[in-house]
């Protein structure tokens, strides 16, 4: 198989060997879905795992925001974070300290408790992994699902697309980009794509969540906005029309992957949050981000399953297009 995801029908299948035995799991492991939630009595444990391993030189930040993404995603404040952190062979106790450094602050700055993990030096590595596990707490009315969609929802999207990706690519692939043509100037606003408007989204899903029926929430990352939208679809059982036009791509993007070749609409996208209400509160979440200073625009409707999902390209529905792994491992492979 290629370096990404499993394809949809295998992990699909995998997971249908999985069996519930305990009636406290809300939501179990699912395709599509953020993350797990278990009933606790007045509220639900919410539980999160995704690795890191291409944003060596802030993984460990990196490790917390992705994992705080997919809790908030579900309506639940992120609490306590677990880190397995793998080096490879040789590693200086500098990068320990940078990376534990990078954790610790990342969770200072989304209120959250390191409580736990496990550390080692690991045969075979070429660079750091790190793996980390979210929890987080809501109350069991607020939980929010990928699955949640309802045909005649508005999707709106917030921030650019690929933000993750750009900048990942200007800061592992600055020569070939700098070859290519791309200037100095582009390549540190790319990498700064990061932080600033940031891959976090804990903020404005929380916001989604407060004041807005939201039905469904999702945080694309791997294999782009194309691959999150097809997991809206898949989880909800909905069909989906987007309307490519108003789907952002800022200039850093559009520059990166111009000139290596890619899509940004398969590329690499935690910073964007994917969400569905119904059309009549659409623009009131529009507006109230935008009081947090987060871009966001309406850029399509949930469409009964029978219709497909769909891009409005130049006037005519075509079929949204498929990526059976990210730009960003197919740059690499290639590479």
């Amino acid at each position: 198989m290629d370096v990404g995801k499993l394809p949809h029908d295998l992990l699909e299948r995998l997971l249908g060997q999985v069996t519930a035995r305990d009636p406290r799991v809300l939501l179990g492991p699912r395709v599509g879905e953020d993350a797990a939630v278990i009933d606790m009595g007045d509220r639900v444990l919410v539980a999160k795992t995704d690795p890191i391993t291409f944003a060596t030189d802030v993984i460990g930040w990196y490790a917390v925001q992705v994992n705080a993404n997919d809790v908030a995603c579900m309506g639940a404040r992120p609490r306590w974070f677990l880190a397995a952190v793998l080096l490879p062979e040789g590693a200086t106790e500098q990068l320990a300290g940078d990376i534990f450094r990078q954790i610790t602050s990342a969770c200072d700055g989304l209120d959250i408790t390191l409580v736990g993990g496990h550390t080692e030096v690991t045969y075979g590595l070429v660079r750091p992994i790190v793996v980390g596990h979210m929890l987080g707490e809501a109350s069991r009315e607020r939980i929010v699902r990928t699955g949640g969609a309802q045909a005649g929802d508005a999707i709106v999207l917030t921030k650019g697309i690929a933000l993750e990706g750009t900048a990942l690519l200007a800061r592992e692939a600055e020569g070939a980009l700098r070859q290519a043509g791309v200037g100095v100037g582009i390549l540190a606003q790319a990498k700064d794509l990061l932080f600033r408007p940031g891959i976090s989204v804990v903020r404005e899903a929380l916001a989604a969540c407060d004041g807005f029926s939201v039905h469904s929430l999702h945080d694309p990352t791997e294999g782009g906005l194309a691959t999150g939208l097809r997991e809206v679809a898949l989880a909800a059982g909905v069909g989906l029309e987007v309307w490519e036009e108003a789907v952002a791509v800022l200039p850093e993007t559009e520059a990166v992957c111009r000139a290596l070749g890619l899509d940004p609409l398969g590329l690499l996208a935690s910073g964007s949050l994917l969400g569905t209400l119904a059309e009549k509160e659409a623009d009131g979440l529009v507006e109230r981000l935008a009081e947090l200073g987060v871009q966001a625009r309406v850029i399509g409707r949930v469409t009964p399953k029978g219709e497909g999902v769909k891009l409005r390209r130049g006037g005519r529905l075509v079929d949204l297009p498929v990526f059976p792994r990210d730009e960003l491992a197919r740059y690499f492979a290639k590479a």
